[in-house]
């Protein structure tokens, strides 16, 4: 939660050092939030603090990484597509929440990890392509041709559909949890 701040902060910054720092934190934090769940989870030391407060930490930062993307090129990356993802994020984490805090376990699919690879793949790969894009450096000439291609608003397509499908799937597959949780209030 520290990290996403600095890093928007360093991102918007106009000297291409500030910028290439601030992919290395973006970096660091995903890395680093990765290796925490896993050794957390390997040793047992999970805390009720800690359930509450990791998912809103990864959304930090997935969502300073996509607040960017509008400002490189609003084309390639809508601010629809942005709020899409926003809005499915902070559904399923706020379900997450509300049901662990009420001991409820609720179902987690392979989609839903895959969604946060591909997320965070795509933000890093895209806010480096940022980086350089006008830079005046030889790197600027291959990453203008990736926002000139095309490609770059077919990949936020697939990343906001995955996400948006990860988020139904999720709701779907834990409706009779969730029906028999409503039934019960």
């Amino acid at each position: 939660m520290v990290l996403a701040p600095i890093f928007l902060f360093m991102y918007i910054q106009d000297e291409l050092i500030w910028r290439s720092l601030s992919v290395a934190v973006f970096a660091t934090a995903a890395v680093t939030d990765y290796f925490d769940g896993k050794i957390a989870r390997y040793y047992k030391v999970e805390s009720d603090f800690g359930v509450f407060l990791d998912p809103l930490a990864d959304k930090f930062l997935t969502f300073a990484g996509f607040f960017c993307l509008p400002f490189l090129d609003t084309a390639q990356f809508p601010w629809w597509a942005v709020a899409l993802i926003v809005i499915r994020d902070v559904g399923v984490t706020g379900l997450r929440i509300y049901t662990n805090r009420k001991d409820i376990v609720l179902e987690t699919r392979f989609t839903a990890k895959a969604k946060t690879m591909v997320q965070m793949i795509f933000l890093y790969a895209v806010l480096l392509l940022g980086v350089f894009k006008e830079a005046d450096i030889e790197f600027a000439n291959l990453a203008n041709q990736f926002f000139n291609s095309g490609l770059l608003y077919y990949a936020m397509m697939f990343v906001t559909v995955l996400t948006v499908y990860s988020g139904i799937e999720y709701l779907w597959v834990n409706r009779k949890i969730l029906n028999s949780q409503s039934q019960a209030s």
